[in-house]
């Protein structure tokens, strides 16, 4: 054999026993990775690695707002009564079910929500400088009061007089 064949063949035999080598180190050490993947944790471990924490009362109201301009009133009424379950003093929680329940049509629940709204808020100049809740429900009772006149209970009831 010539010096340059022989060179060669060295060099083959270098790299296949170099690979042979790498993968017997390799399945030596993947028993040991299967086992590590597949460890259960105990119960303690599982409590410190994970726990959830709900929504403060503002970023349910965050989320609320983004449905109500998103006019799904459904989800945004949702998100606004867990923040007013989260803190029943976070006042624009009441605003934003009052703006919904109005978007629904449902005007007496809307009535109620403005109400607790100015009453939750911290003082009597802010409830007092809330116009447009005083607007919107100056709005309601003229339109609950013009329902009432036009229903058919109270027509019955003005057929019987």
């Amino acid at each position: 054999m010539t010096p340059r064949l022989l060179e060669v063949e060295n060099r083959v035999m270098r790299t296949i026993l170099m690979a042979l080598l790498f993968c017997t180190l390799a399945l030596i050490n993947l028993p040991v990775r299967l086992q590590a993947q597949h460890a259960v944790p105990d119960s303690g471990e599982v409590e410190d690695s994970f726990h959830y924490v709900p929504p403060s009362a503002r970023q349910s109201f965050e989320i609320g707002n983004f449905y109500f301009h998103r006019k799904d009133y459904g989800g945004a009424l949702s998100r606004y009564k867990e923040a007013a379950k989260d803190d029943p003093y976070y006042a624009p929680a009441y605003l934003g079910m009052g703006k919904v329940f109005a978007k629904m049509g449902r005007k007496r629940k809307a009535l109620a929500a403005y109400h607790k709204y100015l009453n939750t808020l911290p003082s009597q100049k802010q409830a007092d400088d809330a116009t447009d809740v005083h607007k919107a429900i100056r709005r309601l009772e003229r339109e609950l009061k013009k329902g009432n006149r036009h229903s058919p209970a109270t027509r019955t009831a003005r057929a019987k007089e």
